[in-house]
């Protein structure tokens, strides 16, 4: 095949995967632009909404943290998983030869998604508890030492059990994931895209607990965190390096407890 073949090859493979991409890209962008403005505008009334003074919510400000919540994890997950949806949708092309896959794609997405929602809920009604016991300012920022040891330490003992590695396994084969729960039709994708979304909850919910260390809007603090998750989930990157990170927050957490 001539270069100028496999350019137009390619082409074509780009083309067909523009609807799932060009969705793929809708969320993230929305939800990063989400990110970024609660963090940049935070005297926005509809910002401050989601950063209650204290555990006295109407339903106003439980829906508005729980929409904080939720566009957090989607804007941060949503990059780490992207290879295990285009993957998906991938093998979905060549079964349907070549096309009809978007609706599928949507569909396992929209599952995987959906899993961090319901994250998102006990997120919000742990935010809700951490502040009727007073240990979150309202910037959302952990206030106690207890707190901000507990998690670090929590989050490091996590990275080294046989739990998280399972689930870490399930996130950094795309193909074997596939290979081993495919189910046909919508419900099946949508059932897919649940299975994996609990897989990577599995994996990842205790680091996401450390929102709560350095300050749910902190930016430098998502970002990193977003980073560290994408890491974990690379599949020539050494297992041996989230245990590594295990044993860095279990001795952070042990020195602030100390």
């Amino acid at each position: 095949m001539t270069g100028e073949e496999t350019l137009r090859a390619a082409l074509r493979r780009l083309l067909r995967r523009a609807p799932i991409l060009a969705a793929l890209g809708l969320v993230l962008a929305a939800s990063w632009g989400f990110v970024a403005w609660m963090t940049l505008d935070m005297a926005h009334p509809l910002v401050r909404l989601a950063m209650p003074m204290d555990a006295a919510w109407s339903w106003a400000t439980a829906v508005a943290v729980l929409a904080m919540w939720a566009g957090m994890m989607f804007a941060m997950m949503l990059p780490s998983a992207a290879p295990m949806i285009l993957a998906f949708d991938t093998v979905e092309r060549g079964d349907a030869g070549g096309g009809g896959a978007a609706p599928r794609t949507l569909a396992f997405a929209g599952g995987y998604l959906l899993v961090w929602v319901g994250y998102s809920a006990l997120a919000a009604g742990a935010q809700w508890e951490f502040q009727a016991s007073g240990l979150l300012t309202p910037m959302i920022v952990s206030r106690s030492d207890w707190l901000t040891g507990g998690l670090l330490a929590l989050a490091g003992l996590y990275q080294w059990t046989p739990l998280k590695e399972a689930c870490l396994r399930h996130c950094r084969t795309p193909l074997g994931f596939l290979m081993a729960e495919w189910r046909d039709g919508v419900q099946g994708a949508l059932a897919m895209g649940l299975k994996h979304g609990l897989y990577c909850a599995g994996c990842c919910w205790a680091l996401m607990l450390l929102l709560f260390v350095a300050g749910v809007m902190n930016p430098v603090w998502i970002v990193f965190l977003t980073v560290l998750v994408a890491l974990e989930k690379w599949p020539v990157l050494p297992a041996w390096v989230a245990r590594l990170f295990g044993a860095i927050l279990i001795g952070a957490g042990a020195a602030i407890l100390v």
